[in-house]
């Protein structure tokens, strides 16, 4: 069973967790998958802010002081974490080893376990030190997926546009995901 944690922090941009939730509820119902959540308090404000919705109820999910979650450890052998959206605050204390939570702890245990660690930062501008800590877990192993839609396959909702990264995020994780891909044609049904 392949085993997967999604940290939801509070940088904007709740949709991108909603759409890659969404794609793994699809994933979950064809091949055995355990999927897990961790919400940082701002993240669950944001979530119901910029979504209008609440907060998923079909997943584990776990509290973000809670270091007995399962993938709080490297014995649980979950195969990655994505933190998404991730805020640079959180980019910091992964970057510099501050473990003060389930989300920087999981983030610590995939990188010293050698496991995928993805990062969907949305923050604009950025400045020197927000490059400099993501250079730094990019050296560490962690791949660093910004939250910059493409426009090549002409997106003409906010969800394509944003399913441009996720659905990336997803291709990352080795999920056989069907979009258009530079120099492809678009897939058969889209627009």
């Amino acid at each position: 069973m392949r085993k997967i944690a999604v940290a939801i922090t509070g940088a904007s941009g709740s949709i991108y967790a909603a759409r890659l939730l969404a794609y793994l509820r699809q994933f979950r119902e064809r091949e055995p998958i355990e999927v897990a959540l961790v919400f940082s308090e701002n993240a669950r404000t944001v979530w119901e802010w910029e979504l209008q919705a609440p907060l998923p109820s079909d997943f584990p999910t776990f509290g973000v002081k809670d270091y007995f979650a399962p993938f709080a450890s490297g014995s649980a052998r979950y195969e990655a974490l994505v933190v998404i959206p991730c805020s640079m605050g959180t980019v910091g204390r992964i970057a510099s080893g501050i473990s003060d939570d389930l989300i920087t702890r999981a983030a610590d245990v995939m990188l010293k376990e050698r496991r995928r660690l993805l990062l969907v930062p949305r923050e604009t501008p950025l400045h020197a030190g927000h490059l400099e800590n993501l250079l730094r877990l990019a050296r560490l192993g962690a791949l660093i997926v910004p939250a910059m839609p493409s426009f090549y396959s002409r997106p003409i909702s906010i969800e394509a546009a944003v399913d441009t990264v996720v659905l990336r995020v997803l291709d990352l994780l080795g999920f056989s995901v069907e979009y258009q891909r530079w120099g492809s044609q678009p897939p058969s049904g889209s627009v």
